[in-house]
């Protein structure tokens, strides 16, 4: 063969190889932080049993409010009612009191479809849903655990 082609040849399998990794990269990237979802798709998003809600159907036990179940203020609870600013911060709706909690920590809020969402507020270290670190909002219930420092939250009935 040419020493023209079996340089072509090596170039080619040297781009596919660094296409086969790149693709392992982001799936790898993918499982461990999610996608990205943007706010029309946590609007638009169909509910866990893959229908939209009814307007009209009443859900049996509605959350009512947010409470930490771990860290130094174990035990404190906040009704769910519009946005909970989540921090150290003493003008915070639910002050933790943790050390490794920012002033303004994390937000929850409630979106257009009544689902709880939670947002990092670009904070030191990071909020936590089920253990994950998200980057992006994020939606809970009741069976989530958000974690800020050492502070564990959940929404309860």
């Amino acid at each position: 063969m040419s020493t023209i082609l079996v340089a072509t040849l090596k170039v080619v399998f040297l781009a596919l190889m660094w296409l086969f990794i790149l693709f392992v990269a982001n799936t790898i990237r993918t499982d461990l932080f999610g996608r990205t979802a943007t706010t029309s798709e946590l609007n638009d998003a169909p509910g866990p049993s893959g229908a939209k809600p009814a307007k009209k159907r009443r859900r049996r036990k509605e959350l009512t409010r947010l409470a930490v179940i771990a860290g130094r203020r174990t035990g404190t609870e906040v009704p769910l009612d519009g946005e909970i600013t989540i921090g150290r911060s003493a003008d915070c709706v639910l002050d933790i009191d943790d050390d490794y909690a920012s002033g303004h920590h994390a937000q929850l809020w409630q979106d257009s479809a009544g689902r709880w969402v939670v947002t990092d507020l670009q904070s030191t270290n990071g909020t936590y849903v089920n253990g994950a670190k998200i980057a992006e909002p994020t939606l809970v219930g009741p069976n989530d655990v958000i974690r800020i420092g050492r502070s564990q939250l959940k929404l309860e009935r």
